[in-house]
């Protein structure tokens, strides 16, 4: 059973695996899970990304420790391949990226297995390749770096592809969360809460801190006022 993932539009920051000590997983996402409200795993194939990540038997080990909202991030060539994998493992929704087409096909299958179906874009992926999807959306995910490695600079660039994400989300009364994620830390977060997003994933700017849980309290601190600031 998929846990709450919260009211659509409402802020929810999301920590970011991807920066996590590998070695001591479990003990990372406690040190975050009573101040965040998604976690981020970034699951990266070595095909359609430079890099080779987690897969769904980390997913299954994490889910005994935490109940957390576990929002997946397939950066994978063929990730119908393993959609059903996922969420026997314990995904609770399964962003996959419109690059890699089949795109309607894939949305179908989340939702047949019962998780939350997301669309992802790089950056350099126009509006227009998302538009026809949002219907079947119960996330679209705006990618602020070039997906596969951590700690990159944020690309304000983006911002404007994001705003128009929301503006048509709204007109068409969709209820589907808007996310960012790269290079997001306080400042970042508040120039695309601007724009409209209201899922904010971070890596580097929370396990790369002292004390993570700081980290990201600071985050949802500098989203005060922004649209959909309260906790769902």
């Amino acid at each position: 059973m998929s846990r709450d993932p919260g009211a659509p539009g409402a802020l929810k920051i999301a920590p970011s695996l991807l920066s996590a000590d590998f070695g001591n997983l479990a003990e990372a996402v406690g040190e975050v899970a009573n101040v965040c409200d998604w976690l981020h795993v970034d699951v990266m194939d070595a095909h359609f990304v430079p890099n080779l990540t987690i897969g769904p038997p980390v997913v299954a080990s994490l889910r005994k420790h935490s109940g957390l909202y576990f929002d997946c991030h397939l950066m994978m060539t063929d990730p119908g391949d393993y959609l059903e994998a996922f969420a026997r493992a314990g995904a609770d929704g399964c962003t996959v990226h419109v690059e890699v087409g089949r795109t309607g096909e894939l949305l179908q299958e989340c939702h047949a297995l019962g998780l939350r179906a997301g669309l992802a874009a790089n950056p350099d992926t126009p509006f227009e390749a998302i538009e026809p999807f949002l219907h079947e959306l119960d996330l679209v995910l705006c990618m602020t770096v070039f997906p596969g490695f951590g700690g990159q600079e944020f690309m304000a660039e983006v911002l404007p592809k994001v705003s128009r994400v929301r503006r048509s989300l709204d007109e068409r009364h969709l209820a589907a969360d808007l996310e960012v994620d790269g290079g997001i830390d306080p400042e970042t977060a508040r120039a695309a809460a601007a724009a409209g997003a209201n899922v904010f994933v971070a890596g580097s700017a929370i396990f790369g801190a002292e004390r993570p849980w700081e980290a990201t309290e600071e985050i949802r601190a500098a989203l005060v006022g922004t649209t959909g600031a309260a906790r769902p």
